[in-house]
């Protein structure tokens, strides 16, 4: 392996996508991982990406990224519906992945994958950045070590703006089967993030709708029709015996941001943002034998993301490529990974479950 992990982009843009606002800043700080390659779908702005960021190599096919000697690693960071075919042509290359979150557009495309990187012996990183935000690494570990005593309760809720409208390049989201909306992405990652801080849960009761059913498409002016849900309604039980109610909706205006409270017998920590917690810098807050909440300060070692690394949606991203490089060159595996997202889709498997037959669904003991 070079002192430099090699990493191939697939989902390289100029401008205006994911990768360009997070992965691409993040990792032109980070200095474990050189980014060698570029991939988009077509040859010119291939080229354009590979002058933008400075990478050796541009290609418009991933079956030749992945299949090039000069890359060791691949990030993954297309829209969902494709995170499958790209994922698997690297791992069957021998290549170390990180990929977006979900993993695939199905729970059965998620255990595939993540078998073929078991099987391959190969290192594999899933988007998840909530579990590596810095004040939820703190906040897990204050859980740990009993600040809030035996856990009673927590709270979550999320109001994120806007379900009325969307350009073209965005109404492909509206279809609920492609996997990429309000259930899977700011849901998924806003209860991954609570079971990251606390544990899984013994059984819930969902409710899962769509509460804005056309959306206007600003390009042509059209309203079209929606089947992505827009608010996600969850109560239940976790393995510790706490309860949980959880909001997470996408809102028309003047959305309320993230917040997270966790009460017990001995004190109240509260974690909240402007968005939700793989995105936004989170605040952390405590009260142990008072009423009154005051700001925690989180110790400088959960900052791993390299010196630079900008923050915001980068900084985040840049913590996963810190232990993505680390558990690639044999260190510890201590960021999240397929058998991570496999977790989270099942949990996604039974919200969806629970909603579909308006009953309680219990996750103890249900097949891996």
């Amino acid at each position: 392996m070079p002192e430099k992990i090699r990493l191939g982009l697939i989902g390289a843009s100029v401008k205006g996508t994911w990768s360009a606002r997070s992965h691409l800043p993040a990792l032109k700080a980070c200095s474990d991982i050189e980014l060698t390659a570029v991939c988009t779908t077509k040859p010119d702005s291939a080229e354009a990406a590979r002058q933008a960021h400075g990478a050796r190599l541009a290609f418009h096919d991933y079956h030749e990224l992945a299949a090039s000697s000069e890359i060791d690693a691949v990030a993954v960071v297309v829209r969902v519906p494709s995170h499958y075919a790209p994922t698997k042509a690297a791992l069957q290359a021998g290549k170390h992945v990180y990929c977006e979150w979900p993993l695939g557009r199905t729970t059965e495309e998620a255990i595939e994958l993540t078998a073929l990187g078991k099987k391959n012996g190969l290192t594999t990183a899933i988007g998840l950045q909530a579990r590596v935000n810095p004040p939820l690494m703190y906040l897990k570990d204050l859980l740990t070590n009993g600040y809030v005593g035996e856990m009673k309760s927590v709270h979550i809720s999320l109001a994120r703006d806007g379900v009325l409208s969307r350009p073209p390049h965005r109404t492909w989201q509206r279809d609920g089967d492609l996997g990429a909306n309000t259930l899977t992405i700011a849901n998924g990652h806003t209860i991954d993030a609570l079971r990251f801080a606390t544990c899984d849960f013994d059984h819930l009761s969902a409710t899962i709708t769509t509460q804005v059913p056309q959306w206007l498409d600003t390009g042509t002016n059209e309203l079209l029709d929606v089947t992505s849900p827009d608010n996600i309604l969850i109560n239940g039980k976790l393995a510790n015996g706490a309860v949980v109610s959880s909001h997470v909706s996408a809102i028309p205006y003047a959305g309320s941001g993230y917040r997270m409270e966790i009460y017990g017998t001995e004190g109240t920590l509260v974690a909240s943002g402007e968005d939700s917690p793989q995105l936004s810098d989170i605040t952390l807050e405590g009260a142990q034998g008072s009423n009154l909440l005051a700001p925690i300060s989180v110790p400088e070692h959960f900052n791993i993301a390299a010196n630079g690394t900008p923050h915001g949606e980068p900084y985040n991203v840049g913590q996963i490529y810190a232990l993505f490089a680390t558990a690639i060159n044999g260190g510890s595996n201590l960021q999240p990974d397929f058998e991570t997202a496999v977790e989270l889709h099942h949990l996604i498997d039974a919200i969806k479950c629970s909603s579909k037959k308006r009953q309680e669904v219990s996750l103890i003991n249900r097949d891996a």
